[in-house]
């Protein structure tokens, strides 16, 4: 019997037991013995693609021409409906040759910047709690370093860069952020996106701004692009949230011309591009912008979950939880009520009665202490989430 030499590469022993594994294996066992879950931990839409976008994908994959191979940039019809975006939505002027790049998805792009970009042992700013894929998927893979910066509640989980060592600063060549922000629902001030600005002009590193949750904000809040603020860096945002598409896997990337190249370099060696007849239906949704506001198709969306987090943040209250309302995003992150000892021993009482939260510190080590639900269930499920509880919290 021939037996090969299977040896992981270095960069794989550096990345964390996945978290959310442990979870799965005691839901399914749960399951199994009966339990109804109501899921409130996987931050995936489950309101349906507006009809206008899958009607028009219907009839863009009939056309024999848009069955073949797309570009990896993203198809010229696709980068201007970008182009026209931004500057209906930010009032920014991009050229759709040089500085908009189409992604397979927000967390490709995450990943591949920093492919572009990071060479083994330099330093890249990540926040924590914060969207795994800063440290993991493209930190770790690509033999960097990861900095983690805290995201405290005292300072409304916005980072203190005064906090952060000079000579971790100097060193840095990259750093991402993300507001509105996953998992917390914090919201980034510009006065605060000038400030990132300035630090990264003083230390030379570059922004990777991810913001996909820019349409989900709540009452008149309206996010803002960091692009605004600085156009030497970049933005990522996509379809999944703004249009309910996360399975379609279509996104973008704006910014400046040199690191839109980079990564263009990166994808022309590794895949092949969104299907053009999805990047079709995309356009049709992002041409319902007429301004900054949000288009019915939007708003419609953001409706419903803006109604799922008044119950939720008001029933958590009722039953004595404290929890604050976010502005943004459909997520809802909340310290762990007063006697509990740890996220994840937390989480895992509740499964026990069938609701599924996500631990905090699934998130990162300074996300100990909290839990994010996620606004994925009808208002009526949510209510007997509450119901469920209540009865545990007692």
């Amino acid at each position: 019997m021939f037996l090969i030499n299977i040896k992981y590469a270095n960069r794989i022993s550096r990345l964390p037991v996945y978290i959310f594994a442990e979870i799965e294996q005691i839901i399914n066992k749960k399951r199994a013995e009966g339990i109804d879950f109501i899921p409130l931990g996987i931050g995936d839409p489950d309101l349906t693609t507006p009809d206008l976008i899958i009607n028009e994908m219907i009839k863009q994959v009939k056309n024999p021409e848009f069955q073949n191979y797309p570009s990896s940039m993203g198809e010229q019809v696709f980068r201007e409906a970008v182009q026209r975006w931004y500057k209906v939505r930010f009032n920014l002027d991009f050229d759709a040759n040089d500085e908009v790049t189409g992604l397979i998805g927000g967390k490709e792009g995450v990943a591949n910047i920093a492919r572009a970009f990071i060479n083994p042992g330099d330093v890249v700013l990540c926040p924590n709690p914060g969207y795994p894929v800063y440290e993991n998927g493209a930190t770790n893979l690509c033999d960097g370093i990861a900095h983690l910066i805290p995201l405290s509640e005292e300072n409304n989980f916005l980072p203190e860069f005064d906090a952060i060592d000079v000579e971790t600063l100097k060193k840095a060549k990259l750093m991402y952020l993300n507001y509105p922000n996953n998992p917390t629902g914090a919201i980034a001030p510009k006065n605060f996106l000038k400030e990132a600005s300035d630090y990264a002009e003083d230390y030379r590193f570059l922004i990777v701004y991810d913001n996909p949750y820019s349409e989900f904000t709540y009452e008149d809040y309206i996010a803002p692009s960091l692009l605004e603020i600085d156009r030497n860096h970049i933005e990522i945002n996509s379809a999944s949230k703004m249009f309910c598409m996360t399975g379609f896997r279509c996104a973008w990337a704006v910014g400046h011309k040199d690191i839109i190249k980079g990564i263009r370099t990166v994808k022309s060696h590794i895949d092949s591009g969104c299907p053009i007849f999805i990047q079709k239906a995309v356009i049709k949704g992002l041409d319902e912008y007429v301004s900054e506001e949000k288009p019915k198709i939007v708003k419609e969306t953001v409706k419903t979950y803006e109604a799922r987090r008044n119950v939720l943040v008001k029933g958590l209250n009722d039953i004595g939880w404290e929890t604050k309302k976010p502005k943004a995003t459909f997520y809802v992150w909340t310290h762990i009520p007063e006697g509990e000892t740890n996220s994840m021993d937390f989480v895992k009482k509740l499964i026990d009665v069938g609701v599924i939260l996500t631990p905090g510190n699934g998130f990162g080590k300074y996300g100990e202490g909290f839990v994010r639900f996620a606004l994925t269930q009808p208002v009526n499920k949510i209510k007997e989430a509450l119901e469920r509880i209540a009865r545990t919290l007692k």
